[in-house]
Formats: structure tokens, sequence, C-alpha cells
């Protein structure tokens, strides 16, 4: 099967080359390479011409939001698949290789691989880590073996471009086309795959304010998604629907889990000593033995991996603020039309 690789990039002189480089070093490599340097301020499209066999497309103005930068590139692939790669990601060498076989299915309309952090600077990027690694090995491989995956990264996602096209291309209707297309794709009968052998390591938000960004995005999106699809996953693909409604419900209850302490102490006046052992116990057995496992799969120093487990709860309270702010907004006051859905797409760093 033959392959095009598309990068939608906005100012990213700075990442794109380590991208580029991955991509030209594949251990089967891509037919095309195509960047859309959309209504970049800096050198991104110089950076990106100066790689051989790379083919540059500039929009007359900024498009506003990955998915159409996506779409601007697709009536240039021509290619069995197209390979949709954030500019600030890094693909394993085989990437590729190990990506390609899943659409041997021909139910198979997108498939994606395991991402990890490529860089553990900022107590931000050691939080996204853990979650990560948790992420990446407990949840994705039980979803796969349900037939369900949430979400196919879009930061290294693959499509079969038929099924893209015939779709309309990369959805632009919510602000997070990744988590559209998977279960878009899933409600149509064909197949989303995660590929855990397939490796990709993003960069993260290094500071608060783009972690801010990027949670409410990905927050808001999740949300957008449950208004549109939940209804009819629930009839037509329940294991999915399952995962999601799950997920709304840790969503609704974390306050409630990370109050226990105080709840205990104060309402039921237990001692407090030992009422913050039986939850740092809870949260022990929650994370550490997923934690352990994927360190011995990345081959990761143990007291690395422990070492950034505390900063997970300063991404963790994050991320509950802007998913109870998203479910509020966009599952209430949207509905009800007292406020507006998110459409801005900001980037995360």
């Amino acid at each position: 099967m033959t392959i095009t690789v598309i990068i939608p990039a906005h100012n990213e002189e700075s990442g794109l080359p380590a991208t580029l480089h991955s991509i030209k070093t594949q251990s089967v490599p891509p037919e095309k390479i195509i960047v859309v340097d959309d209504g970049s301020t800096d050198r991104t499209g110089e950076v990106a011409r100066s790689y051989d066999g790379v083919t540059v497309l500039r929009p007359p103005r900024n498009l506003g939001s990955k998915a159409r930068a996506q779409n601007h590139a697709l009536p240039h692939c021509g290619t069995d698949l197209v390979l949709a790669v954030d500019a600030d990601t890094v693909l394993a060498p085989d990437y590729i290789e190990r990506i390609k076989p899943a659409f041997d299915d021909p139910a198979v309309g997108v498939a994606a691989g395991n991402v990890q952090t490529r860089f553990t600077r900022t107590p931000w990027e050691r939080g996204r880590s853990t979650e990560y690694l948790f992420g990446f090995h407990w949840h994705r491989p039980i979803q796969q073996l349900a037939n369900s995956p949430v979400v196919c990264s879009g930061c290294c996602s693959a499509f079969r471009l038929t099924t893209l096209t015939a779709f309309g291309g990369f959805p632009e209707r919510t602000i997070v086309e990744d988590m559209d297309f998977t279960w878009s794709q899933q409600l149509e009968g064909r197949k989303a795959v995660y590929v855990s052998d397939a490796m990709a390591w993003a960069a993260d938000p290094e500071t608060l304010t783009y972690l801010r960004k990027q949670v409410w995005r990905w927050m808001a999106g999740f949300m957008q998604n449950v208004r549109l699809h939940l209804p009819r996953l629930i009839t037509r693909k329940p294991m999915l629907a399952t995962w999601i409604i799950v997920a709304l419900l840790e969503i609704i209850l974390a306050p409630f889990w990370w109050a226990t302490p105080l709840i205990l102490t104060f309402a039921m006046h237990k001692p407090i000593s030992g009422t913050l052992v039986w939850w740092a116990g809870g949260e022990f057995l929650l994370t550490v033995p997923a934690l352990l496992y994927a360190a011995k799969r990345r081959r990761l120093p143990v007291r690395q991996v422990l070492f950034n487990l505390p900063f997970v709860y300063l991404n963790k309270a994050v991320n509950l603020y802007y998913a109870w702010k998203a479910l509020v907004i966009e599952l209430i006051l949207v509905p009800l039309r007292l406020s507006h859905s998110l459409t801005i797409y900001e980037k995360g760093r």
C-alpha cells in the first residue's frame, strides 16, 4: 500500500526538522510528504522546502484549524493511505512499517500508534509523561481488545484515503477531529485500531499557559463529540459508549474522590493519618502497577517513572477543571443556547 504523510504546520520552524527527519528515515519510506504551511509567520515553509522530496502547500490565508489544513492537502495525496503527523511529533524509524499491516483488514478505516512524551523537562511535561504511560499501556490495550478504541491520536494517525474522502475529509464540525473520526468510523461499522508497537513521541505543553489551552480544547472537543455521537453509540456501538460513559462518570465523581480524606476526617471524624494512608494506598494500587508494567515495556528506568508520578496530580487538577467547564458549557449551556461551542483552535505549545 502506498502512503502520503501530511504535516499541518503553523509557526513550527523549530520542531519541524526533527519531524521531517524521522519521516525521511523510515524503514518503509512514504511515497509523498506534504507540509501545509498554514499561514506561518516564521521560517516554517523555508525549513520544509529545504528537504528533498517534500511538497509545501501554503493556503492563501490561515485556515484556523488542523483539520482544515489537512483537508487542504487531501486532493494532492493520491495514495492508498494518509498518515497525519503533527509538526512537533517524532516517529520511530519503523512507524510506517508497523502501522501499514493494520490496513490489510479492509474493514479498518483508521489506525494509530503508541504516543509518549518527547521531553520531561518541566512539571507539566513530567505529569503528561505519566498520563501517557498509563493511558497507552492500560486503557488503550483494553479498548483495543474490546474493538472499541476511544481515540486514534491525531498526532500520528493513518487513514484509508477512500474512506476518508468518502466521509468528506477530516471532520471540521468539532474542535478535535481525531476523536470525531474515530467514533464516526465505528458508528459506520468500520474499525479503528491501536497498534501498540508503532511508537511516536509528541512534544507536550511545557508551561501551564499552553497546557490550559490544550486541555480546554481536548475537553471541549470530547464533550462536543459526546453531544454529537453518544445517543447513536449506545445502540450501534455499546462497548464504545460504555468507555465514554465511564469517562463521564469519572469526571463527575473525581471531586468526591479527591475530597474523600476531608469528608472522612471532618464529617465522619476519622483520624486524618489513617484516612490519608487509605486514600494514598488506593491511588497507589490504581496507578503504580500499570506504570511499572509500562516502564518494563518501554525499557524506562523505574526510578524516573516513579519520580514523575507526583507531577501527574498537577495535570489532573487542570484536566478536572476544564473537564467540568466543558461538561457544563458543551452539554448543558450550548443545548440550551445559553453559550457558544468552542470553535477557535489554539495551539497547545
